[in-house]
């Protein structure tokens, strides 16, 4: 009986040593495995028995040591790699833990080392206290704006293992994509709108006027016109709202053929020299090279061709030239449309291929357009894996170079 006590004070003395050395080792990692070996040393002398008792005991608890710094590091990768902003906060306010997205997001300096510092600075006005013990009656969520981002900060309280609060963990989510795509998606149905209100009321107003009062013919044929003119450009708004739409849900039909493209730019010329002619513009187009057959979709492709040399008609004055060339380069065949119209500003060129975007609204308004001709040209190039760039100058014409690829 003796022997078993003296047995279970000397491991009592073990463990506790042990355990000393666990706390140490908690902050000095690399001093763990000589405290481990200076405990071993201890049981010199002693029977085999007690000594393998030890070892397993010494081994479980090493192992256990091994699993919580593996998790540690774990957890630390996973913290460092985080797209979302993390930091915790302990009941004092101080931070505890923080990864790089949050000081980034946050712009957080060494000065900014407490929960009050760093919130006043954006101008969030929240309290830590609320947070922890009225979780359930404070907003834990807000929106901010820092610099050009905007920001989604979400509060949570801690606990520990007695559920009692033991601080704040706050996450960062950067929500700038969102945030444009939302105003983006306001904007384009204020434009829809907007653009669908003015051919129907000039359709209303006409329409009305007629009906008020008897006209001569030449007065109604004027009327008439006018809604008939009204009528088709509401007709094409409609149909290129449609067409994005299609490709914006991908059901579009993607027949990829082979064709030449050459030919159909010669054909897409033929049918609007009806415009040119009115116009007396000088149009002419070169094959500059034996350029491969193009894989892509050719229905496609002939509506970005038909609305490029549009806009260089419209956008020519009388008399004017417009110079095309068919050509190959690398693995791509390209069309290239030249003009000498009225041009873009260069602060305008950024902006062209945005939906309703137009540079003189009256003019192209005017001329019918609808504003989304080159936002269907880019959709329709980026799908068959082609491409769009235009170079222009205000009073001296337009450079429009298409790329195609040549192979599947």
């Amino acid at each position: 009986m003796r022997d078993v006590q003296q047995i279970a004070v000397f491991i009592f003395g073990i463990l506790l040593i042990l355990l000393i050395g666990i706390i140490i080792g908690m902050f000095i990692p690399r001093k763990r495995g000589n405290f481990i070996k200076r405990a071993l040393r201890i049981t010199e002398g002693k029977n085999v028995e007690q000594i393998n008792v030890l070892k397993s005991i010494t081994n479980e608890i090493a192992d256990n040591i091994n699993d919580v710094s593996r998790e540690k590091k774990q957890m630390e990768a996973i913290l460092l790699h985080m797209t979302d902003g993390i930091i915790v906060f302990n009941m004092e306010g101080k931070i505890t833990h923080i990864n790089p997205a949050a000081i980034e997001f946050l712009k957080i300096s060494e000065k900014d080392n407490n929960f009050e510092k760093i919130f006043n600075k954006i101008n969030i006005e929240i309290n830590l206290e609320k947070i922890v013990y009225l979780e359930n009656w404070t907003s834990s969520e807000q929106r901010v704006q820092v610099e050009d981002r905007y920001l989604n900060i979400f509060f949570a309280s801690l606990k520990d293992e007695n559920d009692r609060p033991s601080g704040i963990m706050v996450v960062i989510q950067d929500i700038t994509e969102h945030v444009k795509l939302d105003n983006m998606r306001k904007e384009f149905v204020a434009d829809v709108s907007h653009e669908l209100k003015t051919p129907i009321t000039s359709i209303m107003g006409y329409a009305d006027t007629l009906l008020e009062g008897e006209y001569d013919k030449e007065t109604q044929d004027k009327f008439l016109n006018v809604i008939s003119s009204e009528a088709r450009r509401m007709a094409k708004l409609v149909t290129d709202l449609l067409i994005l739409s299609r490709y914006d849900n991908n059901k579009v039909n993607y027949e990829i053929v082979e064709f030449d493209l050459g030919e159909l730019t010669k054909k897409c010329q033929e049918k609007l020299q009806i415009e040119i002619d009115k116009k007396k513009q000088y149009a002419e187009c070169f094959v500059t090279a034996n350029v491969p057959p193009v894989y892509a979709n050719k229905e496609g492709i002939e509506r970005v061709i038909l609305n490029i040399l549009t806009n260089s008609i419209k956008y020519t004055k009388e008399g004017g030239t417009i110079k095309i060339y068919v050509g190959f380069v690398y693995n791509d065949a390209y069309i290239k449309v030249i003009d000498n119209g009225i041009g873009i500003p260069e602060e305008e060129l950024g902006r062209i291929f945005d939906r309703f975007y137009r540079v003189d609204k009256a003019r192209t308004r005017e001329l019918g357009g609808t504003g989304l001709g080159l936002s269907i040209a880019k959709e329709i190039l980026d799908k068959n894996r082609g491409s769009i760039d235009i170079k222009s100058e205000v009073g001296k014409g337009t450079e429009v170079v298409i790329r195609i690829p040549t192979k599947k």
